[in-house]
């Protein structure tokens, strides 16, 4: 039996609404769980929203509403666009929920009996916006190093979990585990950032300044640091100090989703928490580059955001998720721009896979009554177009598991492209004409039976757009999904069905 997939997105701040980097990382998540489940594997999708903290109380604050009923707003513009998005997660944790808050409690008290969490004084500078603290080596021109906004001078009390003990532990765990941080260039950047001392992690806020959080247990007079609450909700959803069976089998599974932004949370800090803990670690930390304008980050501060949902009006849910995915490879950042969208959208979905399914249903119509021929003897060409199509198979899962997700899916378009020259080179039409029927049969069902298989590889992608082939097809496909990729599962005598294109040409910045 297969081992189970845990994979998680980062819990979303409700300081404001959903952003292509929220939409690009949630669907990257759900590609991968889409394609564990293809392959019959267990899988457990999280996504959610980190509802705490300053900017959440900001933010309600400039909307003359509480907190609580800002969060509840919001969490609903989350829910709507990922259901637009075609992201089918399975759970969906909010960090104001009683499940979640019993779990920071019952941590962060068991932390602090054991020694692991101690009161001092924390002198330093602070970013309101990343509800961050920074030393004066980390500032940037006197700015805060990731947002590059102002900082405030800050002298108080507060509470501190002793990160700097395990740094040692640290280290030595991320080297003797490779695929522990990916990619490699993240890897590298965390122990490059672990090479100076590190300090230990302030995890609270008074709450006379902050009254928006978690209390600590032992001391009332304090909220939990955001991000201490936050990151707790990967274990909390997979069924820690509740569901003892399930959490073993899934936490050990984990993998985390993440911009390259949140690395040192999610990298430095959390690793950490879990050993204090006493927890296993999760399999894999994954940070991706990002979608950028005019080589930085997008910012709707600065005017260069990009509203995800404005796009899939334009050129469809599916498509959008398919340039994502296409578009931005592990480790970098590309620049966004609508063009390329356009250019994707024409060249690899029009005129490759709609154009493919739609001059294949002309021809069963036109020569074969509508319906999945009977295939002759196969010659070379079909040899070579059935043995190319079984192998893009463990190839493509291959590179899913290594979540090089943009070249499975360049592969498997590359193999829709095949299908595409192997047509041209048969040129059934031609084979009519000389009234070689039986020929005709053969090529337009290895065609047409090496796009439903390809298809299938596509689905995790393009999950509504597939359906629509496979009715196109009167192919009904199975459950689990990977028992339809073996060849020949398309029957002979299947009605196919005739109707408007996959893919509608001539909209977008094309035009």
């Amino acid at each position: 039996m297969s081992e189970p997939l845990y994979v998680t997105t980062p819990i979303y701040y409700v300081n404001d609404e959903p952003h292509l980097g929220h939409a690009y990382t949630t669907i990257l998540a759900d590609v991968l769980s889409r394609y564990a489940r293809l392959r019959g594997v267990e899988t457990f999708f999280l996504t959610g929203t980190d509802e705490h903290g300053q900017k959440v109380q900001e933010a309600a604050r400039r909307r003359s509403v509480d907190p609580q009923s800002h969060a509840d707003e919001m969490v609903i513009r989350f829910q709507r666009a990922w259901e637009h998005l075609h992201v089918a997660y399975d759970d969906f944790i909010r960090t104001t929920e009683p499940r979640h808050i019993r779990v920071v409690e019952a941590i962060l008290q068991d932390l602090w009996d054991k020694g692991e969490i101690y009161r001092g004084n924390y002198e330093g500078w602070y970013c309101v916006p990343d509800e961050r603290f920074w030393t004066e080596k980390d500032l940037v021109d006197g700015n805060c190093p990731d947002c590059g906004r102002p900082v405030e001078r800050i002298v108080e009390p507060n509470y501190f979990f002793r990160m700097s003990a395990y740094q040692g532990w640290l280290i030595d765990y991320i080297v003797t585990h490779p695929s522990f941080i990916q990619p490699d260039i993240r890897r590298n950047e965390v122990l490059g950032f672990l090479r100076r001392p590190l300090g230990d992690l302030c995890i609270s806020r008074p709450a006379n300044r902050l009254s928006w959080g978690i209390p600590l247990p032992f001391d009332p007079d304090y909220v939990t640091y955001v991000w201490f609450d936050a990151l707790i909700n990967y274990v909390t959803a997979a069924g820690y100090l509740t569901d003892g069976d399930r959490f073993t089998r899934l936490w050990v599974q984990a993998t985390h989703l993440i911009g390259k932004d949140i690395l040192t949370t999610h990298a430095v800090y959390w690793p950490t928490m879990l050993q204090a803990i006493g927890l296993p670690q999760p399999k894999t930390i994954f940070a991706h580059g990002w979608w950028v304008t005019r080589g930085a980050k997008m910012s709707k501060s600065s005017g260069t955001g990009v509203k995800p949902l404005d796009l899939t009006e334009v050129y469809g849910v599916d498509a959008f998720r398919y340039f994502l995915i296409r578009d931005l490879p592990p480790g970098r950042d590309v620049e966004f721009r609508e063009e390329s969208l356009a250019r994707r959208y024409q060249g690899d979905l029009v005129n490759n896979l709609g154009n493919l399914l739609h001059r294949l249903v002309n021809m069963i119509g036109r020569y074969c009554d509508g319906q999945i021929p009977e295939p002759g003897e196969a010659t070379a060409e079909e040899t070579a177009l059935r043995g190319r199509c079984l192998a893009l198979v463990p190839e493509t899962l291959s590179q899913v598991e290594a979540l090089a997700l943009n070249e499975a899916l360049a592969r498997t378009m590359g193999t829709v492209g095949e299908i595409n020259g192997y047509l041209e080179r048969t040129a059934p039409w031609n084979q009519v004409k000389m009234g070689r029927t039986d020929r005709v049969a053969t090529i337009l069902y290895y065609a047409v039976e090496a796009l439903r298989l390809a298809s299938i590889l596509l689905q995790p992608v393009l999950p509504e757009r597939m359906a629509k082939m496979w009715h196109r097809l009167g192919w009904q496909p199975p459950a689990p999904l990977q028992d339809g990729l073996s060849w020949g599962e398309l029957r002979p005598g299947t009605q196919v069905v005739s109707g408007p294109p996959l893919f509608p040409r001539n909209v977008g910045a094309a035009n």
